[in-house]
């Protein structure tokens, strides 16, 4: 799995920067997608250079259609063909179902959803060609192990990812590329603040995830080691949903 990049989406901050900092622990070159946070995607950078890794920032609005084109033509000009795609790129924009306007549903559908189709189908030929490649989506237990009130359409978007995770890993298992996905559950970062606070007691390890430890998961699935993984669902969640 050499000669070529990483790419993580939504890689400025939270469980993307980690995934990032993985990945290039593991001795990949990184691309990291920012839709405008510039500011975290640099600095991400800087600490993976300052440890002996090689990446490069890219923005990119990945949730608009035609984005991931040059983003990926700047990542294989520079860093190489993607081997590794972590579709991380995540919003939220929660309501109770009677009050989610149109808005919010088409937002976080385009950003959780579409936008992992595209740079999947973006990222799938030249991985098809190369006969190696691993796609890992960063789904959540609110996709289907456990209801979170006032996320329908979060929940729709990352049940949506799985689907299409298992769907496309068995289209593409015989040209030895993988597609996985994690499901995080209450994780602490900027995005699930004020979300998981009453969640810990419901959690039997009594404690939120770290960025860290959802990394940990991506950086496996994604090395040679998991090459007879595919299609599958690994839920990283203290044991909220066992």
């Amino acid at each position: 799995m050499n000669g070529g990049c990483a790419l993580v989406t939504g890689a400025s901050r939270g469980i993307g920067a980690a995934i990032a900092r993985s990945l290039a622990d593991a001795g990949w070159p990184v691309g990291l997608n920012y839709r405008s946070d510039r500011e975290g995607a640099e600095r991400v950078a800087r600490e993976i250079e300052e440890s002996g890794g090689r990446t490069l920032p890219v923005q990119a609005d990945v949730s608009k259609p035609g984005a991931e084109k040059e983003l990926f033509e700047e990542l294989e000009e520079r860093l190489g063909p993607v081997l590794v795609l972590v579709n991380n790129a995540g919003t939220r924009a929660d309501g109770l179902s009677p009050q989610l306007d149109d808005e919010a549903w088409e937002q976080v559908l385009a950003t959780n959803l579409s936008a992992a189709f595209r740079t999947t189908r973006r990222a799938l030929r030249p991985m098809i060609r190369a006969r190696r490649g691993r796609i890992v989506n960063i789904a959540s237990i609110v996709g289907g192990a456990r209801a979170n009130p006032g996320q329908a359409n979060y929940a729709a978007s990352k049940a949506g990812l799985v689907a299409l995770t298992k769907t496309v890993a068995a289209e593409v298992a015989r040209r030895s590329v993988t597609v996985n996905a994690v499901a995080p559950g209450f994780v602490e970062t900027e995005l699930t603040e004020g979300v998981g606070d009453e969640l810990i007691e419901a959690v039997p390890a009594r404690r939120p995830g770290t960025p860290e430890e959802i990394a940990a998961c991506v950086r496996f699935l994604a090395s040679d080691e998991a090459s007879y993984v595919t299609g599958a669902l690994l839920t990283v969640d203290g044991g909220l949903t066992a």
